[in-house]
């Protein structure tokens, strides 16, 4: 058994390699630093895009994103703008790493300048607070019919600082175009990396979605000294939910089974990187969401997708205790 988990283990860490590709980042926070370093380690050409001049400064001059992911060097091959259209053009692959609260704005401003050849990868994972749409929504709202086969989501159980220390992590990348999902998959399947295909754009951005109001709910629980055991028959029940929810909307109920639904699900449930569940633990300790969120720099997209998870499940009819509850404890501040 050891020998067959330390083959799989080597496995995810195998070099694969690839022709340099010029890759664009959209959004400077922990997650989009962390994909950065580590394809430019990977000897790509990266641009990283910062919403805030002072910021693009900040990392010129330091060289680390000292607020969002502290003690990892950027590389020479990290160029740094404000620029959006500088970020887009002329770039193979483009990631959209932005909070949910800003994607229609970004989506929006970039539309006129993506490429026939560019390929977009969407990593947010959340629901807009005002509309309650997923990001592949968003994207059907804003983007012509050219750009949505070139549209794909990145889901799946990586934190940023894993990934920029290039520990094995393993994540899914979906979209409608099946062979354009496998050359994205062969193309940034390296090192510790390895990504897998799938075409269920709807599974793979509810699940993403759904796990941070349940990894809240199990921050709660942890926070009241619940034990082990309701955390563990947390989780399970939130799975339930989410995949509830996820058919409802058209999503395969297998997806939730793999990497981005219980994968994604037990990490930010149970890392201690998990800004959600970390929300969650203080809310059951005692402290009021408002004091928490004043305290954070980083946005916990699970406070607004817990409003839209439960709206949903009222609108279908779908039992949801769970998230009923967060929502409970969010929005009615109710805790017991």
């Amino acid at each position: 058994m050891l020998v067959g988990l330390f083959l799989w283990l080597t496995e995810l860490c195998i070099f694969v390699l690839s022709v340099s590709m010029r890759l664009g980042i959209l959004g400077a926070g922990s997650y989009g630093t962390a994909l950065a370093i580590f394809y430019a380690a990977q000897g790509h050409d990266i641009t990283l895009w910062c919403r805030r001049e002072a910021l693009v400064d900040e990392l010129k001059t330091h060289r680390e994103n000292k607020d969002y992911l502290h003690g990892f060097s950027l590389p020479e091959n990290i160029v740094l703008t404000s620029k959006l259209q500088e970020t887009v053009v002329d770039k193979d692959i483009v990631f959209l790493v932005v909070p949910v609260c800003a994607i229609r704005e970004v989506l929006t401003q970039i539309a006129p300048y993506i490429e026939e050849k560019t390929i977009l990868i969407n990593t947010s994972k959340g629901f807009e607070k005002e509309t309650q749409k997923r990001v592949d929504s968003l994207c059907h709202d804003i983007f012509p019919d050219s750009l949505l086969d070139k549209t794909t989501y990145l889901g799946g159980p990586t934190f940023a600082k894993e990934v920029a220390k290039q520990l094995p992590s393993a994540a899914v990348i979906a979209g409608y175009d099946h062979a354009l999902v496998g050359s994205i998959v062969d193309s940034l399947s390296v090192n510790s990396f390895r990504l897998y295909p799938s075409t269920d754009v709807v599974g793979v951005t509810v699940g993403g979605a759904l796990k941070n109001v349940i990894a809240i709910a199990s921050g709660i629980s942890d926070g009241l000294g619940l034990g082990y055991n309701a955390g563990s028959a947390l989780i399970t029940e939130g799975l339930q939910e989410i995949s509830r929810i996820g058919v409802a909307l058209g999503a395969k109920e297998t997806t939730f089974y793999g990497l981005s639904g219980i994968g994604d699900l037990v990490l930010t449930c149970q890392g201690e990187l998990s800004r959600n569940r970390n929300v969650g633990l203080l809310l059951g300790q005692g402290r009021t969401l408002h004091s928490i969120q004043s305290s954070m720099r980083m946005i916990v997209e699970g406070v607004d997708t817990t409003n839209a998870a439960f709206h949903l499940s009222q609108q279908w009819k779908i039992r949801a205790p769970i998230i009923e509850s967060v929502y409970q404890v969010l929005y009615e501040k109710k805790i017991n």
